[in-house]
C-alpha cells in the first residue's frame, strides 16, 4: 500500500492579525483619551480582536515556520487576554475581595516585561520594512507609557499611553493595507519602505 504525504496550505493570517491589533488599539485608545467612557465596551474588542484573533493568527503562523509572526501575534494576544481580565477584576466582576485587593504597581511590571520583548521585535525589526520597525517603536513607547503611569509617575504618561496607542492602530491599518493589497495585485502598490539593515 502506497503512503502519500498530504501537503496542506493555510493563507498568510498576518492580516487578521494585524486587524485584531489596529482594532484594540483604536477601542482602548478612544477610552484612555476620554473620547469615550468605561470600559464595558472595550471588553468584547479586547478578548476578541485583541485577544483570539491575534492567537488565530499566531497558530498559522506557526504552520508558516513565521518566528516572528507566531511569537508576536501569541504574545500580544494573550496580553488583551490578561488585559481584559485584569479590567473585570478591576470593575469586581469576581467580587469585592479582589477588586479591593488591586495593585496597579503589579500591571506595571507587566507593561514592563511586554516593554522588553518589544524592544527585542523592534531589534528585529531592522530587517522588515521601514512602517513595521516605526510600528514596534510606538509599542515600545506605549508600554514604556504604561508603565510609567501604572507606577505613578505623573498623568503625562497616560498621555503619552494614549497617543502612542492611537498611531498604533492607524500605522496598523496601514502595515494590514499594504501587505493585503500588494499581496492581492501581486505587486508593491502600497509602500512600507525597505528594511534599515539589509
Amino acid at each position: 500500500m502506497e503512503t502519500k504525504n498530504v501537503k496542506i496550505e493555510v493563507a498568510d493570517p498576518t492580516t487578521l492579525g494585524l486587524f485584531g491589533l489596529a482594532i484594540v488599539t483604536l477601542v482602548a485608545s478612544s477610552q484612555k483619551m476620554e473620547l469615550t467612557s468605561g470600559l464595558s465596551l472595550v471588553l468584547p474588542w479586547a478578548i476578541f480582536l485583541g485577544g483570539i484573533a491575534q492567537l488565530i493568527a499566531s497558530l498559522f503562523d506557526f504552520k508558516h515556520n513565521n518566528l516572528f509572526g507566531a511569537t508576536a501575534f501569541s504574545a500580544y494576544g494573550l496580553f488583551w487576554i490578561g488585559m481584559a481580565m485584569s479590567w473585570l477584576i478591576k470593575l469586581g466582576c469576581f467580587g469585592d475581595t479582589l477588586a479591593q485587593a488591586v495593585d496597579v504597581k503589579q500591571l506595571g511590571f507587566v507593561f514592563v516585561g511586554y516593554m522588553i520583548l518589544t524592544i527585542v521585535f523592534t531589534i528585529s525589526g531592522l530587517k522588515m520594512s521601514k512602517a513595521m520597525f516605526v510600528l514596534l517603536l510606538l509599542i515600545v513607547v506605549l508600554f514604556l507609557g504604561l508603565a510609567l503611569d501604572s507606577f505613578g509617575c505623573g498623568h503625562v504618561w497616560h498621555a503619552v499611553a494614549a497617543y502612542a496607542e492611537l498611531a498604533i492602530s492607524l500605522l496598523t491599518f496601514y502595515v494590514l493595507a499594504a501587505k493585503y493589497l500588494n499581496s492581492f495585485f501581486g505587486k508593491n502598490i502600497v509602500p512600507v519602505g525597505s528594511p534599515i539593515l539589509k
